[in-house]
């Protein structure tokens, strides 16, 4: 098993790390250094006179990078039974690094994620990114996970190739990954893990702002997609009813118009990659995403003919309203069995 430990600008912790996990079994371990520079050179030094491989980015490329670069390294390598990743600043325990290592080894094709608790005292940054991120990935995903955010991760040998394929450089990476995952063929599985906050966690590079807007650009697109497309139903829901359509035909044109148009959007915006805009890959998405639509327009007629014709609100806001209670079904059914 080879521990992968991405690293910018350490301390004494990551050596600390090494020596324990040295002492634990004396596992394979490789170091990536993400462009810390000369001032951080003599640790690194001290990981290579410890045992350890160290690869070095000549510049900062971020984590997401420094993580493929070493599964690439350990891709052409051929020497390794599954690979485990943990941070460099302390926070993952020795014992708990290699309880990953056990689960990979006894869930072959799960991605293990070393699943913290935060119990005790949890920087609030820290216990309210994981919070806000748990719900988003869940509700966007319908797979309930209890920390989305850990960076001790197992993964078996046969993921080497798709690991180094995934989107994104820097945080978000790992936030694709999670995405990406059952497309891929993968299950989640997670183990718990103690939870550990050195210093207010005043080591982490996370930059809230930029990063959080990486972590959650995925999930932007899927409400940019769906916003754009409900939009244009709404427009085209009008223009039908302004030139004497009546109303289930209108609602059946502008959800036809604007399905192809969230289709579209979704196989080239959303859902990127190469096997997703194949011809294959249209023949087995087209199918099921005119399935969901069929349900959804019966759901939304009935919707709006309860709140415009039956209680008499005004279509505008009788259409809002059915869409508002839709948008939450259909932005979790396109995910779970569309794509």
């Amino acid at each position: 098993m080879t521990i992968l430990i991405p690293s910018y600008e350490p301390d004494e912790r990551l050596l600390g790390l090494i020596r324990s996990l040295k002492e634990n079994g004396n596992p394979s371990i490789l170091v990536v250094d993400d462009g810390s520079g000369e001032d951080y050179r003599e640790i690194f030094d001290s990981a290579r006179d410890a045992g350890c491989t160290v690869v070095t980015h000549p510049t900062n490329l971020g984590k997401g990078r420094a993580l493929k670069t070493g599964f690439d390294y350990i891709r052409r390598s051929g020497h390794s039974d599954g690979v485990v990743c943990a941070d460099s600043d302390g926070q993952h325990l020795p014992k708990d690094i290699m309880t990953v290592a056990d689960a990979v080894r006894e869930h072959p094709r799960h991605i293990v994620l070393g699943s913290r608790r935060f119990t005790g005292k949890v920087p609030a940054r820290s216990r309210f990114g994981n919070t806000a991120t748990r719900m988003v990935y869940s509700y966007a995903t319908g797979t309930p996970i209890h920390d989305t955010q850990t960076g001790l991760r197992g993964y078996s040998p046969d993921m080497l190739d798709w690991l180094c394929r995934i989107p994104g450089d820097r945080f978000e990476y790992e936030m694709n990954m999670l995405l990406e995952s059952k497309n891929a063929g993968y299950d989640l599985i997670e183990v718990p893990i103690d939870t550990v906050y050195l210093d207010e966690n005043k080591s982490s590079h996370f930059r809230p702002l930029a990063d959080s807007a990486r972590i959650y650009f995925p999930f932007l697109k899927f409400a940019a997609s769906s916003g754009l497309s409900a939009l244009l139903d709404i427009l085209l829901l009008f223009l039908l009813q302004a030139i004497g359509m009546n109303l289930f035909l209108s609602v059946v044109g502008a959800r036809i118009g604007s399905s192809l148009f969230n289709f579209a959007m979704n196989r080239t915006f959303v859902f990127e990659g190469k096997d997703k805009r194949s011809a294959k890959s249209m023949k087995r998405s087209m199918p099921r995403y005119y399935a969901l639509v069929a349900i959804v327009l019966l759901c939304n007629y009935g919707l709006l003919h309860t709140f415009h014709v039956s209680i008499g609100i005004p279509l505008l806001a009788a259409k809002l309203m059915t869409e508002a209670i839709l948008f939450a079904f259909s932005f979790w059914a396109q995910k779970k069995f569309v794509y």
